[in-house]
């Protein structure tokens, strides 16, 4: 079986405040293979705009590849217990990620409902939540399904709902070049799958 993607390298990390820490330990080798692709694309790595580039794009990975240092499951932190069972929505949480495929920036923003079944998650978890799981290399789609799911897991509702807006730079600046295009993928659970009343409230509710 592969590694689990969920898996923290420090389980204890504050959510609000960590850093992907094997950017910062593997400092050298990273700024010394970025000088090197600078090198390699025709660059001087040496002249004065760029002597800093290496270290500051490293300092950059520490914050943007911050989310393999908690497993997101963790991050609702805390649930209590709350008889509250009609629709929960907190939405325009804005996101940025890296897309796997180009290591390439997308952005956008993240919509969550669901119905609890007798705890609920303070609403500050939801953006730290999509903070987790969007700080790594990722796909718009599982972002969607991952955020669905571990609702699902920690919480335990009678349904979940996650719409997710994005715009790939790999899609705007390179390839066919159509800035403005955005994607929208959503993941459905429970109740959501069946009650389309549900699903159009929901969706109401986001618009």
């Amino acid at each position: 079986m592969g590694a689990n993607p969920f898996e923290p390298t420090n389980p204890n990390a504050d959510v609000k405040n960590y850093i992907n820490s094997r950017a910062n330990e593997n400092a050298e080798l990273i700024e010394g293979h970025i000088r090197e692709i600078l090198r390699l694309i025709g660059e001087d790595p040496d002249r004065e705009g760029l002597v800093e580039t290496p270290k500051r794009v490293r300092k950059m990975y520490e914050e943007i590849f911050a989310g393999y240092e908690v497993d997101p499951r963790e991050v609702l932190g805390v649930t209590f217990d709350e008889r509250h069972e009609e629709l929960v929505v907190v939405k325009d949480i804005v996101y940025y990620s890296q897309c796997e495929h180009h290591m390439a920036p997308f952005f956008g923003e993240v919509h969550i409902g669901y119905i609890p079944s007798g705890r609920i998650a303070g609403l500050s978890k939801f953006a730290r939540l999509v903070e987790a799981v969007a700080r790594r290399l990722q796909v718009q789609e599982r972002i969607t399904s991952q955020i669905a799911d571990i609702f699902e897991e920690v919480l335990q509702p009678h349904g979940t709902m996650v719409v997710v807006e994005g715009e790939h730079l790999c899609m705007c600046a390179r390839g066919v070049k159509k800035p403005g295009a955005k994607t929208v993928t959503s993941a459905v659970r429970g109740r959501f799958r069946t009650d389309a009343a549900l699903r159009a409230e929901f969706l109401s509710l986001i618009r």
